[in-house]
């Protein structure tokens, strides 16, 4: 097998987390900036909206950005125009947000994996499900004690139009980099998002330590294991 390309999953693959419990963190902290900044409204009804604007991204069909997607939703449920929620929003997610580390367990492991592959001539991609803004995004990069310039790509809700589990989503990453299924391997830790970059061809190491699959779906992945075997897998390619 030859692999010039990993793409990487950042949640709960390089920065290692439990996905409920960081948005259980983090989705009151983003309610309590909108009051402070003098929007009223119910708490759980606007996590209850954003959760759905979530759902707006993740259902998007190309036919806009994710961050288009996710504010014409929420124009119609926040009491203030879409301009002003998002500028709240982008001030969250470059100040309060920081606190969320606090319920992730970054692993130095992450940064050797990713170093390790660029110095066998392996080009890495920082395929994370995009639907955070890209300040959102370098925050939890800089979390994980990862450098953004490894990165060939990082996929951030500004410019992108398809989520994960949609395979357009893959789809357009290998097209816009022309690369070639067969050269690629995906790193993940959710079987049913980081998974399903297989129905284009694209091998699979799936990170078993944070493992997430909600959906109890049958795993079928070419390699699994600890963040430990995959830097031992990621050590034994040979050189791009």
């Amino acid at each position: 097998m030859h692999i010039r390309h990993i793409l990487f999953d950042l949640d709960g693959t390089l920065l290692p987390m439990n996905q409920d419990e960081f948005v259980t963190f983090y989705m009151p902290l983003l309610a309590k900036k909108y009051i402070s900044e003098g929007i009223s409204f119910d708490p759980k009804a606007f996590i209850a909206s954003v959760w759905k604007g979530y759902g707006a991204m993740v259902n998007n069909d190309g036919s806009c950005t994710n961050r288009e997607a996710f504010w014409q939703y929420m124009d119609e449920l926040l009491p203030t125009d879409s301009e002003n929620s998002e500028r709240i929003a982008l001030d969250f997610y470059a100040n309060e947000f920081n606190q969320a580390i606090a319920v992730t367990q970054p692993n130095s492991l992450s940064d050797k994996v990713v170093k390790k592959a660029k110095e066998k001539g392996i080009r890495t991609y920082l395929a994370t499900n995009p639907v955070f803004p890209k300040v959102a995004t370098m925050n939890r990069i800089k979390w994980a004690g990862l450098d953004a310039e490894d990165f060939e790509l990082i996929t951030t809700y500004e410019d992108n139009c398809y989520c994960k589990p949609n395979v357009d989503y893959y789809r357009t990453i290998l097209e816009q980099f022309h690369l070639r299924p067969e050269e690629c391997l995906m790193v993940g830790n959710d079987v049913e998002e980081d998974l399903a970059i297989r129905k284009l061809g694209v091998k699979t190491f799936l990170v078993t330590d944070t493992k997430e699959n909600k959906k109890d779906l049958p795993i079928e992945s070419d390699y699994q294991g600890s963040m430990e075997e995959l830097f031992a897998f990621v050590e034994s390619l040979e050189n791009a």
